[in-house]
């Protein structure tokens, strides 16, 4: 695991950790691992809009954003806006390893925002969005970077610089404030996000999985400026 859990079992929160479910799936959001269940860390830019990217693909059990890779324990939101604590805002990511490849996570990670800016995605400037894969299983760590060599590949031959990707194992993740979870589904929200996409597909790498129907990724046109924030709210279903 991270680090993620306390004596107690439950998730280490930056503030109160909220006891409601997550608000689009209605599952736990701070509960251990079950059995045939994986998790990881995205940082995607701002972690409004690319928690909502994650929560809608088919076979993601649960989401929450938060803070990691930073100095210290249990950062509070103006701490890592900051810039002092080093951490960046990020999206864990709970999923059922029989209905979702780590692949298709991937995918949606590569593709839905630009990681070759460094500290900053788009108009949002600092480390806190800088871009990052943290995991805790080698396999995923191998895949991770394995997926970082492919997709540079592809950007170079398209004209973008160096993926600054941070990809790391074992890094602690302490939830954000109960106001930032699922923040997009929640009314009275203001619709923001800050990310970049390429528009650069990504198409794996020596040995990935993808488990998804290809279909699913209809949901998601990078083309289109915010794509996240114009798509709907609840999982993609494609039956």
């Amino acid at each position: 695991m991270f680090g993620l859990f306390q004596p107690d079992g439950r998730v280490k929160a930056g503030g109160p950790f909220p006891q409601e479910p997550h608000v689009v799936l209605g599952t736990s959001i701070d509960a251990p691992l079950a059995a045939g269940q994986a998790e990881a860390l995205f940082g995607c830019g701002c972690f409004w809009g690319a928690e909502k990217g994650f929560w809608r693909l088919p076979g993601v059990v649960s989401t929450a954003v938060g803070y990691a890779g930073g100095g210290g324990e249990n950062p509070s939101y103006e701490q890592v806006c900051s810039g002092r604590t080093g951490h960046s805002e990020v999206v864990r990511v709970v999923w059922d390893t029989s209905a979702i490849g780590f692949a298709d996570l991937l995918k949606l990670f590569w593709e839905c925002h630009d990681p070759t800016q460094g500290d900053r995605q788009g108009n949002d400037r600092g480390s806190q969005y800088r871009s990052a894969i943290y995991v805790n299983d080698p396999e995923l760590l191998s895949q991770a970077e394995a997926s970082r060599d492919a997709y540079q590949a592809k950007l170079s031959a398209a004209g973008f610089g160096p993926i600054t990707t941070e990809i790391k194992a074992d890094v602690p993740f302490y939830a954000a404030e109960p106001y930032h979870q699922q923040y997009l589904a929640r009314p009275g929200s203001r619709p923001y996000c800050s990310a970049m996409p390429t528009q650069v597909p990504f198409e794996g790498y020596e040995g990935a999985q993808f488990l998804l129907d290809p279909v699913v990724w209809r949901s998601y046109d990078w083309t289109v400026s915010h794509c996240v924030l114009r798509g709907d709210n609840a999982p993609i279903r494609i039956h």
